[in-house]
């Protein structure tokens, strides 16, 4: 099946078996590997991506239900070689151990801010809910989603 999709700003087609999930596409096709693959049941959070302005978790999502839409995956979050500031709040909070559920949490901690430009804890936790990390204890990503929305803001 074909599908066009424009991913990071950059628009694709592909032939693909219609049964090919999102997150396959875009690390097997595509080569964009950042979207990681946890659980495969939409549990865990690391596959998700923006799809036409809201977060999505891939690894669920079928790449042929995402045609003609438009994916912000974690490589397009940077403006070149300059963090976005989501990605830098992460790396000065320490809102990072392992890194395997990092890109998944900075595509949903941009859909928190977008939403809500100044939320408060209790909002990023609740926003934060479906993204797991086994590493951290949450609190470091709250604290650098506090203080991305900060820099944003500013």
């Amino acid at each position: 099946m074909q599908i066009t999709l424009t991913v990071n700003g950059k628009q694709y087609s592909n032939d693909i078996e219609p049964r090919m999930s999102l997150t396959q596409y875009l690390r097997e096709v595509l080569d964009l590997t950042g979207t990681h693959v946890g659980c495969d049941t939409s549990g865990c959070g690391a596959c998700t991506v923006s799809l036409n302005g809201a977060a999505v978790k891939s690894c669920t999502l079928l790449a042929v239900q995402a045609d003609g839409g438009e994916l912000t995956t974690i490589e397009g979050m940077a403006n070149g070689n300059e963090m976005h500031p989501i990605q830098k709040a992460f790396k000065e909070h320490h809102g990072l151990q392992c890194g395997f559920c990092t890109p998944g949490m900075v595509m949903t901690a941009a859909n928190i801010l977008k939403d809500n430009p100044n939320p408060s804890e209790e909002e990023i936790r609740h926003g934060l809910e479906g993204n797991f990390c086994r590493c951290t204890g949450y609190h470091n990503i709250v604290k650098s989603i506090q203080h991305a929305a900060e820099e944003i803001n500013n």
